[in-house]
């Protein structure tokens, strides 16, 4: 007897605010303390899942497919649906590990902005992808 392996497992989302901070300020409401807390685009209490679902959303893909977390040297990858999509969300990404994920070659690639310690490493992973994936879009949020 032929037996199947069934996923009987589902997935339930809750519909929230967006994941990004509000940041829209008139030229009369800034100040010099404001600035710090424009650092992050991304509101304190978002986790990597919140981030990454809000990206399938943003680029219309199914919610309903398949992924998988992993670690590449202490730094999580989420991988959604074999390559459609790869993101790491993790502060300070370093090269070895950008190269990893370009290497697989997805379809899309996404970065949080803190990802990068400084405006040269977040430049070097446009050509990094050049270089092993030329065809993936890369974000950055």
């Amino acid at each position: 007897m032929l037996v199947e392996k069934l996923d009987l497992g589902f997935r339930v989302f809750k519909l929230d605010e967006s994941n990004m901070n509000d940041v829209y300020y008139s030229a009369y409401d800034y100040s010099q303390d404001l600035l710090t807390s424009l650092e992050s685009n991304v509101k304190a209490d978002r986790t990597d899942l919140d981030l990454l679902f809000g990206c399938l959303l943003e680029w219309g893909l199914p919610l309903s497919l398949p992924y998988k977390s992993e670690k590449i040297d202490c730094y999580s990858i989420h991988t959604y649906n074999d390559g459609d999509l790869i993101a790491c969300f993790d502060e300070n990404v370093p090269r070895n590990v950008i190269e990893t994920v370009a290497k697989r070659q997805p379809l899309r690639a996404v970065f949080r902005d803190s990802s990068f310690a400084d405006s040269s490493a977040k430049i070097n992973v446009g050509e990094i992808f050049k270089m092993f994936s030329p065809s993936t879009t890369v974000k950055v949020i």
